[in-house]
Formats: structure tokens, sequence, C-alpha cells
């Protein structure tokens, strides 16, 4: 088993942007503590340019995006309000303002005429992504016949289908342009690629055409660039073959992955960027960039898995250079985290952006939810009460203080939110259901909380469902899902947005009937409604309680995976840092959750576990003695004491059962054992200062009717999830409200009274 990340390759593939700007490898494995001589450094000045499109020419027959701009806003409002960026020293090129010509002619007057030798320079593209043909390509991305491709940003005039050649901005190019710059302390982020294809609700930022050739203007633009800066073709091919130009490079995707416009609650974004400054804004501890990208990587597939894709970060540092143990872009933030800005008040309305926010959890800041109005330091000196929410911009009126504390630029943390009670799963409706579709959509509308939506519009469905078609058997098989967990050819079931088959939701029959199908798959779109609300509370980032989870191996020291409350880390109690690499796991893999309360007050704890079906699983609390227990004492099999105490589940190790996600022995003790197939679970832990008893009561009912002995972990019933989650929900409210005004019919979760805290891991066949 591996116990830190080594040296690796991240790209060695054709036609990547990012590979054609010289990126390579970056060096995850040191852990040096260089923050003071980094923050001792003096940069004068911050300058960015900000580069999204969402619209192309109409000339270039490209297709729209949707979360570009997005993109710019959130990193804008992360650099100003995080970073102490003057908005005066970032320029943003949108649409069409983001020509070639303007893109080239703001790097060259903003960022090299204005950069010095210590000034700190951050350039960010989200776009559409595509390659050339490189008439002197570099040997990585030389292929049989000495055919080389260079990856390239698409501008919102590089393309006009009736020319030969393409006006994209090569990667040659922009390697050319950042080595003119002054300061070595240079950040590109790239939220594009080139990989090919499409899938079923997602954009994805790619264009899939080949044989394309770079026009004579760009040529000509690298030749006077090259001339400009002294070097000969062969000087230019050396350094381009070795790596990046100059400071730290970030993209979105490896080679063989898609970058995603995705839809979130409301809104679209790139996966990448919305990842990248959700994080930013939440981190509370000083980190190199090392560091920050192995935790940036867990977060992306944390969130690409809820948005059920596939989609992991890449990175580079110049050659020869110590900027893997520098912090990202070079610089500390100058405030601290926070989940919201200020951006304007008026006569008492205040609009704030909510950057800060997961994408799991924004759902639950509409209407109700509470933010603590902190000052520079972090103490709360107010409260905003949230009235409205449109994408990522809130709404509310300060509920608690002074006005004078309120400002554009406050910084807001959470103190309640507020989740919705009726929150609905909604189901897009292939056009495999052929004539069906419509006979499905009034099934679906019967059933409480389900809502059937038409493909590509706004409100994105979180699942799909159709029949098992030739490119989702395909699809299967590269996701390596057994064949007897997708069924058969034409049956009725379940996919991700992405168009993965969703294991055990398909049948075996050919000749099963629409109403016997959707009866089949009732509870299981339940129970994926029951997981959407209950991550929907899911509060790490956000917790004032000190709490910290690990996941380790039952044999060895190794620890895959941690996850620690935002009041954890600010204390400095996580000190190490779980890599990336280590989140896959073999079948028959043993391990077990080790949590740790830091409070000096005890806390009821519970475990729950998600399969990659959907599946919920009750690992802790156990004891389902009901009624002849009296409740102190089923509330003491839950109860975690203070001040550092650590509890581990499953307690010790016992004989594995292959046939079993657990091992059960007759004394009721029970082993956490890895099985396949391949896949992602996710492993949810909640901690909370008063007993949930409703929930808890709620099982115990189901264990008395299914017959599951105290001491083993509970399955949960497809069809009674989302009652047990409700109640959960209920649990939850009651211990919120006391002492707070929350308004709005919503169920009320406080940072000061829930940790609820995730991991999630990956099984990969051996």
């Amino acid at each position: 088993m591996i116990s830190r990340l080594k040296r690796r390759q991240f790209l060695q593939f054709a036609g990547s942007t990012l590979a054609t700007l010289g990126l390579s490898q970056l060096d995850l494995g040191r852990q040096v503590n260089h923050y003071n001589r980094a923050l001792a450094q003096n940069t004068p000045r911050k300058l960015g340019l900000l580069v999204g499109l969402n619209q192309y020419s109409e000339l270039s027959g490209i297709r729209h995006l949707n979360g570009c701009l997005t993109d710019v806003e959130m990193q804008y409002e992360l650099l100003v309000h995080r970073y102490g960026f003057n908005p005066s020293d970032i320029v943003v090129l949108t649409d069409g303002d983001a020509s070639r010509d303007r893109i080239l002619s703001a790097f060259e007057n903003h960022l090299i005429d204005q950069a010095k030798a210590e000034d700190v320079v951050v350039f960010h593209f989200s776009g559409h992504g595509s390659r050339v043909l490189d008439p002197e390509p570099i040997p990585d991305l030389t292929f049989a016949g000495g055919r080389g491709y260079n990856g390239t940003l698409v501008s919102f005039d590089a393309r006009d289908r009736r020319a030969e050649d393409v006006d994209d901005i090569m990667g040659k190019t922009l390697f050319l342009l950042t080595h003119a710059l002054q300061t070595e302390n240079v950040t590109t982020i790239i939220d594009s690629c080139y990989s090919g294809g499409t899938r079923a609700e997602f954009s994805y930022r790619v264009l899939d055409e080949d044989g394309l050739r770079p026009s004579a203007i760009e040529l000509d633009y690298q030749d006077q660039w090259r001339q400009r800066l002294g070097l000969s073709p062969e000087q230019l091919q050396t350094l381009r073959s070795r790596g990046i130009a100059k400071g730290v490079t970030l993209g979105s995707a490896q080679k063989s992955q898609l970058a995603a416009d995705a839809r979130f609650d409301g809104f679209h974004a790139g996966a990448f960027t919305y990842t990248l400054t959700h994080y930013l804004w939440q981190q509370t501890s000083q980190e190199s960039l090392d560091e920050t990208f192995t935790n940036l990587a867990r977060r992306t597939r944390d969130v690409a898995q809820s948005a059920h894709i596939e989609q992991d970060p890449v990175a580079a540092v110049k050659p020869d250079s110590n900027h893997g143990d520098r912090p990202l872009y070079f610089i500390q933030p100058t405030s601290p985290a926070a989940e919201a800005v200020v951006r304007r008040e008026q006569n008492g309305d205040i609009e704030f952006w909510l950057g800060g926010v997961s994408s799991q959890s924004v759902v639950a800041f509409q209407s109700g939810a509470i933010f603590n109005l902190i000052d520079t330091q972090g103490n709360a000196v107010g409260q905003i009460e949230q009235t409205d929410r449109s994408g990522l911009v809130g709404y509310g009126k300060l509920s608690s203080g002074t006005p004078t504390a309120l400002s554009q630029g406050s910084l807001l943390r959470e103190k309640v939110r507020g989740v919705p009670p009726n929150l609905q799963l909604r189901v897009g409706l292939l056009d495999s259901l052929g004539p069906e579709l419509e006979v499905v959509r009034s099934r679906l509308n019967d059933i409480d909380q389900l809502e059937p939506v038409a493909i590509g519009q706004d409100a994105g469905p979180h699942y799909l469902l159709g029949r098992m078609t030739e490119a989702a058997l395909a699809q299967a098989r590269e996701r390596q899902i057994s064949e007897d967990a997708i069924g058969t050819l034409g049956s009725l079931g379940l996919f991700t947005p992405g168009l993965t088959p969703i294991a055990g939701s398909f049948s075996q029959s050919t000749d099963e009937s629409i109403d016997a199908a959707l009866d089949r798959l009732r509870p299981r779109m339940k129970m994926l409604l029951a997981g959407r609300i209950l991550r929907a509370v899911l509060n790490s980032d956000t917790s004032n309680l000190n709490v910290d989870v690990a996941v380790e191996a039952v044999s060895g020291n190794d620890t895959f995976a941690r996850s620690a409350s935002r009041a954890a880390e600010e204390a400095g109690i996580v000190a190490t840092t779980v890599e990336s690499g280590l989140q896959q796991l073999t079948p028959g893999t043993e391990i077990q959750i080790k949590v740790t309360n830091h409070e000096s007050q005890s806390l009821y704890l519970g475990i729950i576990v998600i399969s990659s079906t959907g599946e919920m699983t009750v690992l802790h609390p156990i004891h389902w003695d009901q009624p002849a227990v009296p409740w102190n004492q089923q509330e003491e099999s839950a109860f975690l004491q203070g001040n550092g105490q650590s509890i581990t589940i499953p307690q010790r190790q016992v004989d594995r059962d292959r046939d079993r996600d657990y091992c059960v022995e007759p004394d009721s003790q029970f082993s956490f054992c890895v099985e396949g197939p391949a896949g992602f679970f996710e492993i949810l832990v909640l901690a909370s200062s008063s007993p949930l008893r409703d929930a808890f009561a709620g099982l115990q009912y189901i264990a008395a009717e299914i017959g599951v002995r105290s001491g083993e972990p509970l399955g949960i019933p497809q069809e009674g999830s989302v009652d047990v989650i409700t109640q959960l929900l209920g649990d939850l409210d009651e211990m919120s409200r006391g002492g707070i005004a929350v308004q709005g019919n919503v169920r009320a979760v406080d940072t000061e009274k829930l940790a609820a805290l995730s991991v999630i891991l990956e099984v990969v066949e051996p």
C-alpha cells in the first residue's frame, strides 16, 4: 500500500492544451514547511486576467456553453475578497469581448508590460479547448508518421466555417507569453480540455475535430515572440520539452476525461473551477501548493462524483523550482475562511455572493438560512437572515448587530442552513423509452417527491431513466460494471446524467412490462432521493463542532481518507494530509472508521454508508433492543465523550464473509469489508450535541420489523429510506431551533450543534 504520493506523470497525451504548455509533472511527495519564507515575500501588486466564453461567434458554428461566465465570476470574487486583489488590477473578458486579439493584447499590456519581478499574476481561461496540427511538435506529442498536435484555447472569433485554418490560441503561444513575464509568481488555470465527445446531460468544453491547421496569423505571432525573447527554434523546443515556462499551471481533467460544464442547483459552472474556488474560500490552514493540490484533487473527485461525472485535475510547476512548496497563487489569503461575501446593501436589503457554499448543500441556502457576519479575525459581529437565492447570489436582511458592521466586502459564515422539506428527485426521461415515454412520465408524476423532467432544461435531472442500449452497455464495461449488474439489452433502468448505468437497477428479463419495471424501480428512486436529502445536511466545511474522521486499514497503519470540521482544522487538530491516491481500495480490504471528539462536551454519533447503487447501511449505533432497553441506555450506545476521546467502528476485526459488505460473528461483532463491484461508496458521520431520538426510534422499529438483531448493521429498506431521513431532519430541526428564530418552512441545521462529515472512497478491481 502506498504511504505517500510519489512523483508521477500527470500528462502524456496528444492534443491537450495543458501538455502543450509544457505541463508534465508535479511532485506531491514533499511535505516541507516553508510558509514563513512564503509569507515574508513582498508582493506589491497582484494582476489577474480572467477569460470566459459561453457564447461564440455565429460564423464559428460552435455550440454554446453555460458555466464559463460563472467560472470567471467565482474566480473574480475569490481573488478580490479572499486574496486581496484590487478590482482595478483584474481584467475580465467574456463572450464577444474575448476575441483572439483582445485576449492576446490583454496578456501583453496588462500582464507582461506591468508585472514586475515579485508581482503575482493569475491567468484563468474557461471555454472550449481543441487541437491543431503542430508544424514543430515536441517529442511527447509526436506520433506515428511524424504527425504532432498542439492543444488550443478557442477564442470568440477563432473559427470560421468557411476557412480551412483556425485562429485558436495554441499552447505554444501561451508558453511564449508566460515565458515573457518578469515574475515567477504565475498561476495559469485552464478549465477546458481536449478529450472528445459529449454525454447526455453535460456539455463538455472540447471541440472534437481532427486535422485542423493553425492559421498563418497564429504561427507568425509565435515567431515574433520567439525572436523578441531571443530564442532560437531549437532552444524553444528544448524549453517546451522540459515543462511549463513559469510558475504553476492547473488544469481541469486528465487526458481520458472530459472537463464538464456542469449543472448545479439553479446555475451552471465548470466542475473544476467550482471545486477550486470553493476549496480556497474554505481553506483554513497555511498549505503549500503540493498539499493544496492533493486535497483539491480529492475534492474535485468528490464533487464530480456527486454530479455523476469522472474528473480529476492535473497540475505542474516549472522544472527545477520550489513552487510546489509555496502557496497557491504564491500568496496566503488576506481574510478568514467564509461561505459568502457582501456585494451591496441598499435600504436594508443585502446582496451576497455564495462562492464558499458546497455544490451538495447549496440547495439548503434559500429563505430561512442564517449567516454570521464576521470581522477580519473571524469573530461574529452580527447575523444576516437569508430571504432568497438566484444561482450563487443570495439576498437577505440584517437580523442582529449594527448596520455599521456591514459593508461591501464583509464576510459571512454559515450559522444555520434551511433544508427544504420537500426536496425533489428529478428524473430525466431518455429517448430510448420510445412511445412509452409519456406513460412513464405520467406514472412518475404520481410518486411523491419524484419529478420527471425534460432532458436539457435548466432544472436538470439528478438521474436518467431509459432502456439499456448498446452504447450504455459499452460504457458500463468501460466503468468495470459487471454484466450481471447491468441487466439485459432493452431492459428498463436508471443512469447517471453522464449515462453510466446504475448497477442493479436493470432487469435480467427481456419481457418486463413498463408497470412492472416502474414498480421495481420506485423503491430504488426513493433510496436515491433519501441520499440526496441526507447529503444536503453535510457541513464539514462550516461546522463549529470540533470533530474529525479517519478511514483506516484494519491491518497496517494506512489512513485512506480523512474529513474534519472547520473547527478542527482551525484549531490545528488535523495536521495529516491524506493523499488522493490512497482512496482507491481493492475488494477484500478491511477498513475501520475512527471518530474523534475534540469538544469539551460529549456528542451523539451516527454512521451511515451509502453504496454506489444508493443502498444505505447504518453502522452506528446498532443497539436495536426496543422497548426493553430504557432511553438513557439506548442513547448511551451512541455517546462519544469529549476532550480528544475516540471511537473506532467496527471495534475489532473478525473473519471476513465475502458474500456480505460486512461480517457478523455469533457474538454480534462485525467487520467492514470492502467488496466489489468497482465503484464509489460514501461514509457519512453525524455528530450532534443532542440525541436524534425520532430517527433512532424509526431505525429500531425497522430493525424489529425485518429481524435485525442488536449489534448488527442495519440495511435501511429502500421504500422506508425517505421516512428515516425525514425523521432525522426533524430531530436536527428541533435541536437547531432552540434559542434561534428560524423563518420559513425549512428544516434547520445549526453548525454549532451538528457536524456532518463525508468521506468518498473508490473500489477498484485488482
